[in-house]
This record gives C-alpha cells, sequence and structure tokens, in this order.
C-alpha cells in the first residue's frame, strides 16, 4: 500500500515537470509567432479587447455585476488600447504600463471580493477571471520580447543590405521573454555542437 501511494506522488512529480515542459514550449513558440507577425499580433489583441469590453458590458446588464467592478474593467481595458497604440514598443517605464499593472492588481482585488461575497460556480468564476482579467495582459507579457528585432533597429550600423538580408536581421543575440525560454530549452534539452 504505501509503495503504490510512493509512485503515485512520483508519477504525480513527473506530470507536472511535463506540463511544465509543454508550457514553456507553447510559450516559446508563441513568444516566436508573436515576433514573426506583429502586425496581426496587435490585430488580434483589439479584437481580445473588444470582445473583453462587450463581455463586461454584458455582465454589467444581463448578471447584475457592480457597476463599479465593471468601469474600472472598462477602464483598463481603455488604457490597453493606449498600450495598443505604440504596439509592438511596450516601455515598462511608460505610465500606460505602470497604469496598466496597477489596474490589473486593482481589478483583482475587486474580483476576489466580489466573488467572496456572492456565490458562483467555479467554472464561470474562472470564465471571468480568463476572459476579463488574464488574457490581455498575458498577451502583452508575451509579446514583450516582439518589439526587439522589429526595424529599424534590426539593421545595425556596419551591417550591409546582402548580408542583413541572408541574417534576417538577427545577430544571435536576443532579450526580453525569448532569452528565458532559450536558456530553458538548452537547460532541458542541451544541443550538441558540432567540433571541426
Amino acid at each position: 500500500m504505501w509503495f503504490t501511494y510512493l509512485l503515485s506522488w512520483l508519477s504525480l512529480v513527473i506530470q507536472i515537470l511535463f506540463v511544465t515542459l509543454a508550457i514553456a514550449a507553447g510559450l516559446y513558440y508563441l513568444a516566436e509567432v508573436i515576433e514573426e507577425y506583429t502586425v496581426a499580433t496587435s490585430r488580434i489583441i483589439k479584437y481580445m479587447i473588444w470582445f473583453s469590453t462587450a463581455v463586461l458590458v454584458g455582465l454589467y446588464l444581463f448578471e447584475g455585476f457592480p457597476a463599479v467592478m465593471m468601469s474600472v474593467g472598462l477602464f483598463t481595458n481603455l488604457v490597453y488600447f493606449g498600450l495598443l497604440q505604440t504596439f509592438p514598443y511596450i516601455l515598462l517605464t511608460s505610465p500606460n504600463f505602470i497604469l496598466s499593472c496597477v489596474l490589473v492588481i486593482v481589478n483583482h482585488y475587486m474580483a476576489f471580493q466580489f466573488f467572496a461575497e456572492e456565490y458562483y460556480p467555479f467554472s464561470e468564476v474562472l470564465a471571468y477571471f480568463t476572459i476579463c482579467l488574464w488574457v490581455i495582459p498575458f498577451s502583452f507579457f508575451v509579446s514583450l520580447s516582439a518589439g526587439e528585432n522589429v526595424l529599424p533597429s534590426t539593421v545595425q550600423h556596419g551591417d550591409d543590405v546582402v548580408s542583413n538580408y541572408f541574417t534576417k536581421g538577427k545577430r544571435g543575440k536576443r532579450s526580453g521573454i525569448l532569452v528565458i525560454f532559450s536558456f530553458l530549452k538548452e537547460a532541458v534539452l542541451p544541443s550538441r555542437q558540432k567540433m571541426y
């Protein structure tokens, strides 16, 4: 009996590791796609903000959610539109970015307070958090590295047009979230170097 109990804990740890690795691989791929297609990403984020706004209005009209909580959510979406104006260039010290981070915390506090007082099934609470609170900030977080290799910053002084075309502006040096994912990929699955 104790042996199967020990095996169940070992299998749980292995499953958690596999899920973590799968999420990291998915985020890495998503960051690569966002970096490659910044215009389409901007459009998708804009549609997500509009959808979240419609959901917030619907929750106020049909479900009777508090007006203060919905207005803070709508104001947060307005701030997200401000962040979208300079996309993919997001400055971490800009007032819009700092205000959006503060509003995310305020929205979470208000949602926790509301759902602590009112009973809703877990699936509905999770739906609110996912659609109204998590998807848009997460998409901005994953796209933070997208502005680093966008023209004209990819052509550096001394580069000619032909070599920049063949290397696609990449110098093998990345920063932001892609560096973290590359480091994790090399730590988990190290690649072999060819020796000549």
